[in-house]
């Protein structure tokens, strides 16, 4: 399956989630889109809030389902700690997430050019590969020469505010994973046990 690439905004009303985490896509009209999105809608059977808590994880970091199976298995081989926990603390470790988190881009989908780009290093190393495994202290930079862009000076700009589970210096324009997050600093709005489920029933 193909990586979606149409308006977020419609996509997180249809959900009713924020996909960005501000809360910018519900404000104006929090229901689904179309002329039947104010209306009402029928209740859904067990899979159907399975597959819906899915997708609204996926597409919250941007993955195709491939990439987003993939790294629910892996964290399934993580001896220590809740499946589910583990998977979305995974997701926040991918490299495209945390440059989003320093705030070096507005949405995660302009990090992932970024990095898709060749703007950002890994330990004073360029890293290209979105779906690289952050880990604790390594340093997340913006290359010298794209130092200027026009994209991340807005995204620094339009910041309203980091984790704490992340640093950053404006100067360097470098910031690393203090620490790994905590399930509680992460979305309520997901619940991931639902997507365990989901996937238990497949495998």
């Amino acid at each position: 399956m193909s990586r979606y690439t149409g308006p977020s905004w419609k996509r997180s009303r249809r959900l009713g989630i924020s996909l960005s985490e501000t809360g910018k896509e519900l404000n104006r009209r929090p229901y689904a889109p179309g002329q039947h999105g104010p209306t009402s809608r029928k209740k859904l059977t067990e899979y159907g809030q399975q597959l819906q808590e899915k997708q609204k994880l996926r597409f919250m970091y941007g993955l195709n389902e491939r990439q987003f199976k993939n790294t629910f298995v892996k964290a399934g081989k993580i001896k220590e700690g809740k499946h589910g926990e583990n998977f979305m603390i995974m997701l926040e470790q991918r490299l495209d997430n945390v440059v989003y988190r320093l705030g070096l881009a507005t949405t995660r989908r302009q990090a992932r050019q970024l990095v898709n780009h060749g703007h950002i290093t890994v330990d004073g190393q360029r890293v290209d590969i979105p779906s690289y495994q952050v880990e604790v202290g390594q340093v997340i930079a913006v290359r010298e020469r794209s130092r200027n862009l026009t994209i991340i000076k807005e995204a620094l700009e339009a910041l309203y505010g980091r984790l704490e589970f992340v640093t950053f210096d404006e100067e360097k324009l470098e910031g690393s994973l203090n620490r790994l997050p905590l399930r509680e600093e992460l979305t309520q709005e997901i619940d991931e046990s639902y997507i365990v489920e989901y996937y238990n029933k497949l495998m």
